[in-house]
């Protein structure tokens, strides 16, 4: 029985003629990059598990020639009701926060980041989930690299997942470093 073409096939051929072979264009031009990533915001809260982070960041920003916006929010200090009248002796403990904040994240950008990408400190107050939220929407991020610290159980469910907050009201993608994962990061 002789092999009959396919009648797709056949009005392939008649419409197009014959398959011409091709060179396939070089590597570098057959995918385009679907990515433009020109501003990556990192939260930091200068625990280990941020500035692993930190660690992933820096190496998506000189693959794209991005900036990092190293993001550090200070909570609003909420005093008790018995200290209402006599906060006059207390140090403005947000000030202090904001002060060592700076001197923090300048060292981190000397240190860590050491000219490696352009990278901007900002400090800003208020609940660190919605403040991370808004500096993306704010300052156009494209990517933000923000690390989880894995609590579980109570710790979870007294205090929330930053990160989670941030993966659902993100206006951007967000990649979350795990503690204990597979680092796929060289140094």
């Amino acid at each position: 029985m002789a092999k009959r073409k396919s009648t797709v096939a056949k009005k392939v051929v008649a419409r197009k003629g014959a398959p011409k072979s091709r060179t396939p264009r070089p590597r570098a031009n057959r995918w385009p990059s679907v990515f433009d990533l020109k501003r990556i915001l990192v939260p930091i809260d200068f625990s280990d598990y941020s500035k692993r982070a930190l660690k992933y960041a820096i190496p998506f920003a000189q693959q794209f020639k991005a900036s990092i916006d190293l993001v550090y929010v200070v909570e609003p200090a909420i005093y008790p009701a018995d200290f209402s009248f006599g906060q006059v002796g207390f140090p403005n403990v947000e000030d202090e926060l904001q002060k060592r904040g700076t001197e923090e994240l300048e060292a981190m950008i000397k240190n860590e980041i050491a000219g490696r990408v352009e990278a901007r400190q900002v400090i800003r107050t208020g609940k660190p989930f919605y403040e991370i939220d808004q500096h993306a929407r704010e300052a156009g991020v494209d990517l933000i690299i923000i690390a989880t610290h894995g609590h579980t159980g109570v710790e979870h469910i007294l205090f929330g997942s930053t990160a989670e907050k941030v993966v659902r009201h993100a206006p951007c993608p967000v990649l979350v470093v795990r503690s204990g994962e597979r680092e796929f990061v060289k140094e």
